[in-house]
């Protein structure tokens, strides 16, 4: 299982895209649940947890990170963080983490425009201070968004450049007010789409070399088509993965505060609730790759069916264009140039999405 533990409501930035700190009322920014409580509760569901450290920005409240570290000793770690306050925990429960994930959407002038002046370097310096001086040995993910000023290829060409693992990104849909459906049709088939092809083509490309490039929507795809598919959203939300909040609520979604419907349960009481699909999703034949795309898009209509099913079209579109290069790299893992465990992505252990 994958658990998020909300540390806190807050955030130091706040990003054109996302807005910053939940509301206290939904998300406490001091938690009313004791960390080693929490702790508790996933250790009598869960012999050997993944659990990520999230937010707000949870680097805002160190203590309780360090002791749920303390209190889960057999449990794999990791962290979703904005990059800029990765000091505020000490060097040794970095090399606790199995998987860090710092938000930085691309070069400077990406980055800066949606999350705020200077944040780019902030996180550069963050990435080199893990890897130089911490000694951090976990796989560092560059966690991007994608949105109208992002340009694909060159914005993960450049985060791979600078020497993360991997990159992750999701699109900037659904719940925004920068583009609508049709904006962002119109700038997938320009833009995005192409530049999936040009990103199939370079992975192609490195693994005719035995390489395996860590770019994680194509991981992800990748295994549902050559190793073996999903049955559920990718992510895990509501069947695989739970989050915990800071006020003790637990979660089908770590992003869903204060939706009803995203309310799983109580760390006092137990998990009670369940979540559910739309039919379509059900009976797609894009099932088994998607799985769903995201549990959150299934309740909140922010841009309506048109947007929903705007998004879909590209999802489909993606998968399709990826589709065309699996045969090659089934024959390159029968070849042995790279093995089948390089496919065989595990989104769970890392808290990604897969499908953007």
């Amino acid at each position: 299982m994958l658990w998020f533990l909300l540390t806190t409501g807050a955030c130091n930035l706040s990003c054109r895209y996302c807005g910053g700190s939940f509301n206290p009322r939904h998300s406490p920014w001091r938690p009313q649940v004791e960390p080693r409580e929490v702790a508790r509760f996933i250790a009598q569901r869960d012999p050997a947890p993944v659990v990520f450290f999230y937010g707000g920005e949870p680097l805002l409240n160190p203590r309780y990170i360090v002791e749920v570290i303390e209190a889960l000793p057999h449990a794999r770690f990791g962290i979703q963080t904005n990059g800029t306050l990765v000091r505020n925990l000490p060097p040794g429960y970095w090399r606790r983490m199995s998987t860090v994930l710092l938000s930085i959407d691309g070069p400077p002038e990406v980055t800066d425009f949606y999350r705020g002046p200077g944040v780019y370097k902030r996180v550069v310096e963050a990435l080199r201070w893990l890897r130089g001086e911490v000694g951090c040995g976990c796989k560092i993910i560059a966690r991007m968004v994608v949105s109208r000023r992002s340009s694909l290829f060159r914005d993960v060409a450049h985060l791979l450049g600078l020497g993360f693992d991997a990159v992750h990104w999701q699109l900037n849909v659904l719940w925004t007010d920068e583009w609508g459906p049709r904006e962002f049709l119109e700038w997938a088939e320009s833009s995005y789409l192409p530049d999936v092809a040009r990103l199939r083509d370079w992975f192609v490309a490195e693994a005719e070399r035995g390489r395996v490039l860590g770019v994680i929507p194509l991981l992800g795809i990748y295994r549902a088509l050559l190793v073996r598919p999903y049955d559920w959203v990718p992510c895990g939300a509501g069947k695989y993965s739970f989050a915990v909040n800071t006020d003790g609520r637990v979660l089908h979604c770590p992003i869903a505060v204060s939706e009803k419907w995203a309310t799983a349960g109580h760390i006092k009481i137990g998990i009670t609730n369940g979540a559910r699909l739309r039919d379509r999703c059900l009976t797609c034949e894009y099932r088994g790759v998607c799985g769903g795309r995201c549990l959150y898009t299934h309740y909140e209509d922010y841009w309506g069916e048109e947007g929903f099913d705007a998004v879909c079209s590209v999802t489909k579109r993606t998968i399709e264009t990826l589709k065309a290069a699996a045969p090659r790299l089934a024959e390159l893992m029968k070849a042995g140039v790279i093995r089948r465990e390089d496919l065989d992505y595990d989104p769970l252990l890392d808290s990604t999405e897969v499908i953007p």
